[in-house]
């Protein structure tokens, strides 16, 4: 076994692997993992690509609509002109302007005056 330059140990380990690996070039190709697992998130996985299958409907998407580039712009468009709408919408709900009557400030005449009488 060829060693490291840096190091004298060996590059790579020998395999202590129990199992017999095929080929896939082998003329009977094994699709078993060579290990077995008792992994639950493989499982999982696996129910969630049946139960998606179960799921969709063959019939409902032979109807489903393929848009053209010209009809999808035009989509983009008005769903960015409903969702600025809305925006705006929340944004100018309750701020709309009240008309107060304006009370005269003595303040501010007072300083007037004094400015006049100088």
């Amino acid at each position: 076994m060829p060693t490291s330059l840096d190091s004298s140990r060996p590059i790579m380990a020998p395999s202590t692997r129990a199992s017999v690996r095929f080929s896939t070039y082998s003329m009977s190709p094994s699709l078993a993992p060579t290990m077995k697992t008792t992994d639950s998130a493989v499982a999982e996985i696996t129910d969630i690509g049946k139960g998606l299958d179960r799921m969709e409907n063959k019939a409902l998407s032979s109807q489903r609509v393929v848009l053209s580039e010209e009809q999808s712009d035009t989509m983009k468009k008005l769903a960015l002109g409903a969702k600025l709408d809305r925006a705006l919408d929340r944004r100018m709900s309750s701020q709309d302007a009240v008309m107060r009557t304006r009370t005269k400030s003595t303040v501010s005449q007072s300083s007037f005056n004094e400015k006049e009488k100088a």
